[in-house]
């Protein structure tokens, strides 16, 4: 039985050919374009600065999650090995499950939990027994990823359709974030199901892509969050999105901006 940690163990094999531009590195441009990761996350948490002075915990968090995402991702594209693969899809699992934990809006609770704190202990241990089963059988991940995610973004839809008279603007930054997640999708899947038809049109570089419109979706993804989270749990006076640069139309990156009572924590 080969080690988990051998040269193309994985169960996966992205479209870009192997071991072309390195020796070492069996994935190039998958391996590279992770330098995103490495980019993105701590320009969330520089833009944030203000939300970050009221509730420090879940974007740092989510923050350095994301960024562990991306070394495992490293991992995985440069080795296609068995481990690199696992790791890289729990790290991903955990950053839902810390998205869960801390950002879920309290109304949203379940009807047993108390607070918060035992919120966020029932999701970590719900988070730990699914890592721990998908060392049994791997191809769960997949699907508590993808219930993860359909669960959230419904979430989120439904709280920017609740509010849309009164924060127009956030209708627009949700179909932003649908619009990159959706280009983010089909790069995917493309790159993943329709391998042949990226050799015939001689471009097999769609998973690299992947990486940095997932991250910049992801992005809006959490202003949304935020901006629910200062919206429900503090008394603001004013409540704005902004975006930097300012010029750069839907690559421009939104964050929070609000004038906070003296509640924090």
């Amino acid at each position: 039985m080969p080690s988990i940690f051998a040269y193309q163990s994985a169960e996966v094999d992205w479209c870009e050919e192997n071991f072309k531009h390195s020796e070492y590195i069996a994935e190039y441009y998958n391996t590279v374009s992770n330098i995103a990761f490495f980019i993105f996350p701590p320009l969330m948490l520089w833009l944030n600065t203000q939300y970050n002075s009221y509730r420090s915990a879940p974007l740092r968090c989510f923050v350095i999650i994301e960024m562990i995402i991306g070394v495992f991702s490293v991992y995985f594209h440069s080795t296609l090995s068995y481990a690199g693969q696992m790791l890289d899809e729990l790290s991903i699992m955990w950053a839902f499950g810390t998205c869960y934990a801390f950002w879920l809006p309290s109304h949203h609770l379940p009807g047993f939990i108390k607070n918060r704190d035992q919120f966020i202990w029932m999701v970590a241990i719900v988070t730990i027994f699914i890592t721990l089963m998908s060392f049994l059988k791997p191809t769960l991940n997949a699907y508590v990823l993808n219930t993860f995610i359909f669960h959230f973004l419904y979430l989120t839809f439904q709280e920017v359709k609740t509010n849309r008279k009164r924060f127009p603007y956030l209708h627009r930054m949700a179909l932003t974030m649908t619009g990159w997640w959706t280009i983010a999708i089909v790069c995917w899947i493309v790159d993943r199901f329709l391998c042949e038809f990226c050799h015939k049109i001689n471009f097999r570089y769609l998973h690299s892509l992947w990486h940095i419109f997932i991250l910049i979706a992801v992005h809006h993804a959490v202003t949304l969050i935020t901006f629910c989270d200062v919206f429900y749990d503090l008394s603001c006076s004013e409540l704005e999105v902004v975006y930097w640069p300012r010029n750069f139309g839907p690559l421009a990156l939104p964050y929070v901006v609000f004038q906070r009572s003296n509640k924090s924590y």
